[in-house]
């Protein structure tokens, strides 16, 4: 069984760096039943916090752009010249735009307006030189970012583009072709020789229905509604997580001893 976990609003609260104690014992238990573990995140970096706690045997950054196996890049989607060109060509005033690049983040911030902390701590460039460099994922925030996401989607279908909706209606990411929660959850089980059927897939947010529409079993975080579709149960929040975990650690327990 292979168990794959969305971070922000579903391992982790919004934006947090910890996971909760009670669902990292729950990871504990089901580890040491044979279970494993994957991250599958729109983050391009997995707090060392997280990885400390549960000890994953697999991850995906940048909503399955890149797909990391035992401290090694399995594999890794960037744009092409041309679609990069075209996502940061958009017609934004004022927009934040953070191209990601392997080892530096690519900024077009307004003019005077305070960094984000988590942006203060990294090596950050001029967006202008992103041109010359490997870009994983591009960000936006603005209010009127879905303006930009009809352009791209009419104009460049094969690119994923997650938010612009809620619960994100003002952020945009935008990654290449097959770079999707969906394509990573497929790459990770297949790598880590676990069949599909065998997945359970967790996550909240738009960008995380690629993963849970092809997982053996959906699990929803939350009560967002686009989500409640693809889903075959929901738990309400990370705070209730370790609950969910514990109940399946103690089936796959009393499953084992008979």
């Amino acid at each position: 069984m292979l168990l794959a976990f969305d971070l922000d609003g579903t391992l982790l609260p919004d934006t947090g760096r910890t996971i909760p104690a009670a669902t990292a014992e729950a990871l504990a238990r089901l580890r040491a039943l044979g279970v494993k573990i994957a991250i599958i995140t729109g983050r391009d970096v997995v707090p060392p916090t997280v990885l400390d706690a549960i000890h994953p045997h697999g991850i995906a950054t940048n909503n399955g752009g890149r797909i990391i196996i035992d401290d090694h890049v399995h594999a890794e989607a960037t744009f092409t010249p041309e679609d990069l060109r075209a996502v940061l060509d958009h017609a934004l005033p004022g927009a934040r735009v953070v191209a990601f690049g392997r080892d530096a983040l690519y900024l077009d911030h307004p003019r005077g307006e305070e960094l984000a902390p988590w942006l203060k701590e990294r090596d950050t460039r001029p967006l202008s030189d992103a041109v010359n460099d490997t870009i994983l994922k591009v960000g936006f925030y603005h209010p009127n970012v879905h303006e930009h996401a009809g352009t791209l989607r009419g104009s460049h279908p094969h690119l994923t583009l997650t938010g612009a909706q809620a619960p994100y209606p003002e952020f945009l990411t935008v990654t290449p072709q097959d770079a999707h929660k969906g394509a990573a959850l497929s790459a990770l089980a297949a790598a880590l020789g676990v069949p599909l059927a065998d997945t359970v897939a967790f996550g909240d947010s738009d960008n995380d229905v690629a993963m849970l529409s092809i997982a053996g079993r959906a699990v929803q975080v939350g009560d967002l509604p686009l989500l409640r579709d693809v889903a075959h149960e929901t738990v309400s929040g990370p705070d209730t997580l370790a609950a969910y975990l514990t109940g399946l650690a103690d089936g796959l327990e009393a499953e084992q001893q008979r």
